[in-house]
């Protein structure tokens, strides 16, 4: 029996263009050439190639809404959703995490607050994939209670002196520089600035690379900082300001990471009704067993919910409107029902699915991160209520 389906395309919505559809194709090759071929080796030795980045920056995939005069693309969250839609392609939850810290979370700050010197330093080499980018919020006490932040820099001069530690940064071990989360006033909200901390710095060090359960190629690093001390013009955007600026940078986080779980969705249950196809059990294909066909109905419908959650609060982010609430939602339902999804298609692969043989056990693995990065869904929840005035 031919068990190959026909691989769909999300839903169209009135957003995407030709242009996002040769993004989309553009980076499912680079996915299927480049990265899914060596997506289990690289989970096995717990990281992938420095290389890649540049690679990844060679097709324009972290400048896509940066200016040109930059080395971006200047080009709309339609075609972010694209390139990270079409992400899904390289069956690497590691190698899709580190690009996005790259693409919408670390450089598009730097875009927004930087001053034109530090837009020329950092930005081009980041965006080529020259320089490798992290963002450092979160310590060992908290990572959402962002105005609990114990790193602390006194001014000296025109030098900023900083100590302090931080936990779970992607990308920390082999980053060039970090965009770093500094309380430089009072206690809560109103003292806190972000700094742009070169690898290089004296007193800077990376501690252990984290062990965890799922997206094992992508490196998480405890980081420490001990007097480092750091020239003012580092500082990004208005000094005492970084948790407005966090709490902003956090929307377009979050959106990411429900585009991405929703691809990953979408993806892992194509692969599931794929392998279902071809297995039998007792003569019939495990996929028209009324209790699979039942439960995939199920969980398409959801995925189908989910993206016209996902692209509303996508439509409003790219005009440039106040969308906490949509993307909360968003990150809310997406990560909770990838949780849901996940399970079933790993379930329809019986023992198979339990091994590393297949994509869909990396999958399952890397997915449980959902609700737990970017804001917990616990968080989210929080957020909603708040903005609903529950």
């Amino acid at each position: 029996m031919n068990a190959k389906l026909t691989e769909t395309t999300p839903t169209p919505f009135p957003g995407f263009t030709e242009e996002h559809e040769m993004i989309r194709q553009t980076v499912q090759r680079f996915c299927q050439e480049e990265i899914a071929p060596h997506a289990e080796r690289w989970d096995e030795e717990g990281e992938f190639p420095r290389e890649l980045f540049r690679k990844a920056g060679a097709l324009g995939l972290f400048g896509i809404r940066v200016d040109p005069k930059w080395g971006g693309s200047g080009l709309d969250w339609w075609a972010t959703a694209a390139y990270l839609e079409a992400m899904r392609y390289s069956e690497s939850g590691s190698v899709s995490m580190a690009f996005m810290v790259q693409s919408d979370i670390t450089i598009p700050v730097i875009e927004e607050l930087g001053t034109e010197k530090q837009k020329w330093e950092f930005l081009p080499p980041a965006i080529r994939g020259d320089w490798i980018a992290a963002l450092a919020i979160s310590e060992p006490g908290g990572g959402s209670d962002v105005a609990a932040m114990k790193t602390r820099a006194r001014i000296d001069g025109d030098t900023l002196v900083i100590s302090g530690q931080k936990l779970w940064i992607t990308n920390g071990c082999r980053a060039d520089f970090i965009v770093l989360g500094v309380r430089t006033g009072e206690e809560g909200h109103k003292g806190i600035s972000l700094v742009l901390v070169p690898a290089k710095t004296e007193g800077f060090s990376v501690g252990q690379k984290l062990r965890k359960i799922g997206n094992l190629a992508s490196d998480t690093a405890e980081l420490f900082f001990d007097e480092c001390r750091v020239d003012r013009r580092f500082v990004l955007g208005e000094l005492n300001k970084g948790f407005y600026y966090i709490m902003h940078n956090f929307q377009g986080e979050r959106l990411a990471a429900a585009i991405g779980a929703l691809a990953s969705m979408d993806y892992a249950v194509r692969k599931a009704l794929e392998y279902g196809a071809g297995r039998e059990a007792f003569g019939t294909p495990v996929r028209k067993y009324q209790v699979w066909r039942h439960r995939f109905a199920e969980h398409l419908t959801g995925i189908e919910a989910g993206r016209w959650l996902v692209y509303r609060a996508l439509d409003l982010m790219n005009r440039g409107q106040r969308a906490v609430k949509e993307i909360s939602m968003a990150k809310l339902y997406t990560s909770d029902l990838s949780q849901r999804v996940i399970y079933d298609c790993m379930q329809i692969f019986g023992g198979f699915g339990y091994t590393t043989e297949y994509a869909i056990g990396r999958m399952w693995r890397d997915l449980r991160l959902n609700t737990i990065g970017a804001g917990t869904s616990e968080i989210m929840k929080e957020i909603i209520a708040k903005e609903e005035k529950i």
